[in-house]
């Protein structure tokens, strides 16, 4: 059985210089990223594989574009180093997809905001202070000595 959800994604640098294509596997887990960069669209430096956590992953969107055409789906890392290998923009990552792909990538984003949720919730509430476990409110009605 699959549980994860597959679909393919172009994107480029902010020059142009590099433009990759590849495959995003939406799971529970995360996202696994399996791409292809060349640099002019000609020279290949082989196929990469970048593993994106869910605890790595800041937030995610699914931007719908006009009539399904120009659908993309952005990512935020909580650090920059899972993005290196990756052309982004302050961040960024913006997978571009096409039209045929547009339902499955929509479904797989919401799941995977669903997945962020529920891990957040799950996980332990904040440290609370020493200072406000041990604080004591006869200290408040003391009066200075004169």
């Amino acid at each position: 059985m699959q549980s994860f959800t597959t679909i393919p994604f172009k994107t480029e640098s902010a020059h142009g210089l590099t433009s990759v294509n590849g495959v995003a596997k939406f799971s529970p887990a995360g996202i696994v990223l399996e791409f292809e960069s060349k640099l002019f669209g000609v020279i290949s430096r082989g196929v990469k594989e970048v593993r994106l956590p869910l605890a790595e992953i800041l937030d995610i969107k699914f931007r719908k574009g006009l009539f399904k055409r120009g659908a993309k789906i952005e990512v935020r890392t909580r650090t920059f180093a899972k993005l290196a290998e990756l052309p982004n923009t302050d961040g960024k990552l913006t997978l571009k997809l096409v039209r045929d792909d547009f339902e499955r990538a929509k479904s797989a984003v919401e799941q995977l905001q669903r997945d962020l949720t529920d891990e957040i919730e799950s996980l332990p509430p904040p440290q609370t202070p020493v200072s406000q476990l041990f604080e004591d409110e006869s200290e408040v009605e003391t009066k200075p000595l004169s």
